[in-house]
């Protein structure tokens, strides 16, 4: 039952979680949900079949050290009743690769998930992991018809983490102390809006020890992380699995809680029209609201410099007319 008090689709499994993908990212994300216990089952979809069933196996047998759960692999229509399906499938980024260069490659993959998606499990919510994010999430949102509430990308939730990270080791605190956003694309673009981030109410500005090089040092740590993190190790995996979990968690459990997100913007500080990572009320019909940051003029126009880049790549797309709803 969806806000708007109609069945869309087959009523979903209140805790069923569907993961279409089982590379590093999608396994890993599995991996954490076992450990969390974030749903009683979990379905592992992937083009190589032989891959899903041998993670579920092995995930399977964690289960005694974690909470019940039921792992196991199958096909699309195993996704049926899904709550959540997160989308992870698609070619991983290479070094020195930025994430928008694996827009047509990673977009022919997603054609075909997201029809296997709408075939089977029409009224779950669609998580989309693969990059480049925020126009795989725009484009899973036109393939499937789906209300843009039910479509969400990871966004931002991986480059704010990052930025208060760095921002505590900066300042001697707990990570969990900082708040800050960073929004606009998860990559080159993004936008870091340090007139509103804080340490225990205090405005950055104002905190012993600022130093605006070295804010301009972090910033540049966060936006190149995964380039660094990939020329060491060839992928990143562990953090945005985390991430991911965080947005399912809040889901599942309706939490409602303001998650950095890739979202569809309509009239957002003057954009419309494109998904980008903005802070969004998560709860169990999907994202809930937007929350409109009062940006200062200079990440203003950094946002919407960011979401002309977005929309000038999902226009190259060639999609075709969303579906009726």
């Amino acid at each position: 039952m969806f806000p708007n008090g109609e069945v869309d689709g087959p009523l979903a499994c209140p805790d069923k979680l569907g993961i279409v993908g089982t590379g590093f990212v999608g396994s890993t994300f599995a991996y954490t949900a076992v450990l969390r216990g974030l749903a009683s089952e979990i379905i592992l979809v992937d083009k190589r079949r032989d891959k899903a069933d041998g993670e579920a196996m092995d995930l399977s047998h964690a289960v005694p050290f974690a909470r019940p759960v039921r792992v196991r692999s199958g096909g699309y229509s195993d996704l049926e009743g899904a709550a959540v399906v997160c989308v992870a499938a698609g070619v991983g980024q290479n070094p020195g690769e930025d994430r928008l260069s694996l827009l047509a490659r990673n977009v022919a993959v997603l054609r075909e998930v997201v029809a296997g998606i709408v075939r089977h499990c029409p009224g779950t919510i669609i998580l989309m992991a693969s990059n480049p994010v925020d126009i795989m999430a725009y484009a899973a949102w036109r393939l499937s018809g789906f209300p843009a509430s039910r479509v969400i990308g990871s966004g931002t939730i991986l480059d704010t983490a990052r930025l208060r990270f760095l921002l505590s080791q900066r300042h001697g605190v707990d990570p969990r102390s900082v708040h800050a956003f960073v929004v606009g694309e998860h990559g080159d673009s993004e936008v870091p809006v340090w007139s509103l981030a804080n340490i225990a109410g205090i405005r950055l500005e104002d905190s012993p020890g600022f130093d605006p090089a070295a804010q301009r040092d972090i910033f540049l740590k966060t936006r190149d992380a995964a380039y660094e993190i990939i020329k060491r190790k060839k992928a990143t995996y562990y953090a945005i699995a985390v991430g991911l979990a965080r947005i399912v968690e809040s889901i599942l459990r309706d939490e409602h809680s303001v998650l950095s997100v890739s979202a569809l913007v309509d009239g957002y500080l003057g954009v419309e029209g494109v998904y980008l990572g903005v802070p969004a009320v998560v709860g169990r019909a999907g994202i809930e609201r937007l929350i409109e940051l009062p940006l200062d003029p200079a990440e203003t126009e950094a946002f919407r410099r960011s979401a002309a880049i977005l929309r000038e790549q999902a226009a190259s797309l060639g999609l075709p007319p969303r579906p009726p709803s």
